[in-house]
């Protein structure tokens, strides 16, 4: 099918204009998940402390290790089964979570049988064998924001996982502290999973109803598992890439260095969410210009949309990284040491993001060769990682200087990854990967130049790095970025507020062939 090239162009506006309203709910979702964010790192590190929480961080890496192989690469993949299949919605959407479904029993009944896999560096408590259930739910409330976000309800993943998700686990990590200080940030962490769960279900059902007349069908879902192999595996190591460091550094380290080095990944993941949060509604615009055969619109919208991301993460990590020290200070003093792991972790995460919204793109068109660098990053980072460790142990450093080794290796292995993937993507599309400008990097440098001046005052006044310091230094690289990077397109559609009337913009592949 062809459009006359009017339609094509206002076909490409609707969809920069549907991304650009994404970027809009994302960046609320932030500001709402690191308002909520905080308050639960402050109640983990000052009431349970440094080894409760690292043991804690050990066991939800593995568990949701687990729950990301069970979504079975649906959450990017049910968008092009939408896409391309003809069948009614609900159905496609049904088959999707039962083959999740299946995919999580499956990783939970291994973690029940082999619960030393979440605790490798303590003892069995209580109801730490039970934990592996939730792995259920969190797989469940993925594959069911992926269907969300095709229908481009970004709302339904900000409620969820920026609402409910993180005040749940605040509120339930105080009161359960009362109940038991050994078990109360694993009880609190089923229990915002599940609320999480109950949240992403609603908008599912309202924009999709009950699957009537469907039947599960074993062939239709083994079909569909085998062609989500090279996504899952995308997914599985995309995200390990993020964990690999915590799992390696827990093989060498004491709990409570894990402890630390966990915080300063919950803080340098709060960037992170920018990005993520920005691949379900990338997808179904991606797969609707690929069944159009308009790989220019594809070059165009991830160009637009890495250079909205770094644009954003750039200046949230300027704000949590230069004032650092008192950032990790808030959590308690004994997580300051964490500091060098944060500000690499927050480097690793701007420098990642051509590699992110590459593979949006990279999965539906070369899955097998994406899949290929994906595997040769994990490779590079976990030999970096061991290189480093146990050259920082031979040299004797102190404990926190080991700990951020894994953050170094990971901003490396991160920044190869994105050369090798938006240079691939390029030549599959015939375009240039335009994501960085330098009139960003010169912003970025202003702002951290002041930044750094703020930090020089007396530790007394290390207040004023939170209270003044972060937020002026976030509203002067807005200022900066607005008037000398944004081109008059990029304000024309954060001002946008809604389509013109009439529009649809992604309605065609909603329906049949």
């Amino acid at each position: 099918m062809t459009k006359a090239p009017g339609q094509a162009e206002q076909a490409e506006r609707d969809d920069i204009a549907a991304l650009a309203r994404g970027g809009r709910a994302n960046v609320f979702g932030f500001l709402l998940r690191l308002a909520a964010r905080i308050p639960f790192l402050f109640i983990a590190g000052r009431l349970y402390g440094a080894s409760v929480l690292g043991r804690f961080a050990y066991a939800v890496l593995v568990v949701e290790f687990a729950a990301q192989l069970a979504t079975m690469g649906l959450k990017r993949g049910l968008a092009e089964q939408l896409a391309r299949d003809p069948r009614d919605q609900s159905h496609i959407v049904a088959d999707g979570l039962l083959l999740c479904l299946i995919g999580s029993c499956a990783t939970a009944g291994i973690l029940l049988i082999f619960p030393e896999a979440m605790f490798p560096n303590s003892g069995l408590n209580g109801l730490d064998r039970l934990l592996p259930l939730i792995v259920i739910a969190i797989a469940l409330t993925d594959v069911a924001l992926a269907a969300c976000a095709y229908q481009f309800n970004i709302a339904a993943s900000v409620h969820a996982r920026s609402i409910v998700e993180p005040w749940t686990i605040s509120v339930a990590a105080l009161g359960f502290y009362f109940y038991s200080e050994r078990d109360g940030l694993i009880l609190a962490y089923v229990c915002a999973m599940s609320a999480a769960m109950l949240a992403a279900f609603w908008p599912l059902l309202r924009h999709y109803g009950l699957p009537k007349g469907w039947r599960p069908h074993p062939m239709r879902l083994w079909r569909l598992a085998i062609r989500n192999l090279p996504l899952a595996a995308a997914d599985a190591i995309e995200w390990a890439t993020r964990r690999l460091d915590l799992a390696i550094l827990g093989l060498f380290a004491t709990p409570s260095v894990v402890g630390i080095y966990y915080v300063a990944q919950q803080v340098a993941s709060l960037p992170q969410k920018l990005k993520t949060s920005f691949e379900p509604i990338l997808s179904p615009v991606i797969t609707r210009n690929l069944k159009l055969g308009n790989l220019p619109a594809i070059a165009h919208q991830v160009s637009q949309v890495g250079f909205w991301i770094v644009a954003a993460q750039l200046g949230v990590a300027l704000a949590l990284g230069i004032p650092g020290e008192a950032v990790m200070g808030l959590v308690g003093p004994t997580f300051v040491g964490g500091t060098g792991a944060l500000a690499c972790l927050l480097a690793a995460e701007v420098l990642a993001t051509p590699a992110v919204v590459s593979e949006a793109a990279l999965v539906y068109m070369a899955r097998l060769r994406n899949l290929s660098l994906s595997i040769l990053t994990i490779v590079m980072q976990a030999a970096l990682t061991l290189a480093l460790i146990m050259a920082a142990r031979r040299l004797e450093l102190p404990d926190m200087y080991i700990a951020a080794t894994p953050a170094i290796a990971l901003a490396i292995a991160l920044t190869v990854s994105s050369l090798s993937k938006s240079w691939l993507l390029g030549s599959l599309l015939g375009s240039r990967i335009a994501i960085w400008r330098a009139s960003l990097v010169i912003c970025g440098l202003v702002v951290a130049i002041g930044g750094m001046a703020v930090t020089l005052l007396p530790q007394r006044y290390e207040w004023i790095e939170l209270v003044i310091g972060i937020p002026a230094m976030l509203a002067a690289y807005c200022l900066m970025v607005w008037r000398l990077s944004f081109d008059q397109a990029d304000r024309t559609l954060f001002r946008e507020r809604k389509l013109a009337a009439g529009q649809e913009p992604l309605a065609e592949p909603r329906g049949g062939a």
